[in-house]
């Protein structure tokens, strides 16, 4: 898993922001911090008190903001309309990000085997992880005060 002062791990996807197209995080990363907030599934309760949070709490004026999930791209265009995200959400069906973020979840006991584990990843415009936040069960959220504060030391 990759800590402060690593070089973030490259992945790719697929994003959705307005149409469906192909992701690569390293073509992200160089003019602003990049917030990856990895989510465990796209229309539940926490994961959409999260992105709600983040779309309507959190200043993203000085980063680039990624939800990542392990849905489906078709899913996260709908889930992006129904709750009006601002931001783009990448689509990790094939686990690449997760198991290069080491942020493997296991939802079992609902039939899904692997999902994000919910976790928020800063990364400088140089392409270092700056800040990490892991959540220690599927119901907690991040400290948004906390992330706001890692992306403008990650911005200065």
């Amino acid at each position: 898993m990759p800590d402060v002062g690593d070089d973030a791990p490259d992945f790719t996807g697929s994003v959705v922001d307005g149409d469906i197209e192909p992701f690569e995080l390293s073509e992200h990363v160089g003019d602003e911090p990049v917030v990856l907030a990895f989510f465990p599934a796209a229309f539940s309760n926490t994961c959409t008190d999260e992105m709600e949070a983040l779309r309507d709490g959190f200043d993203r004026d000085d980063c680039t903001l990624f939800g990542v999930s392990t849905d489906l791209p078709h899913a996260l265009v709908a889930y992006r309309v129904q709750y009006d995200l601002p931001f783009a959400l990448v689509a990790d069906p094939d686990h690449r990000a997760v198991e290069a973020y080491d942020v493997v979840e296991d939802f079992a006991h609902y039939g899904v085997e692997t999902v994000a584990q919910r976790a928020v990843f800063v990364i400088d415009a140089d392409g270092t992880v700056t800040y990490r936040w892991l959540a220690d069960n599927a119901g907690q959220e991040p400290d948004y005060d906390a992330l706001a504060e890692a992306v403008a030391d990650a911005a200065a």
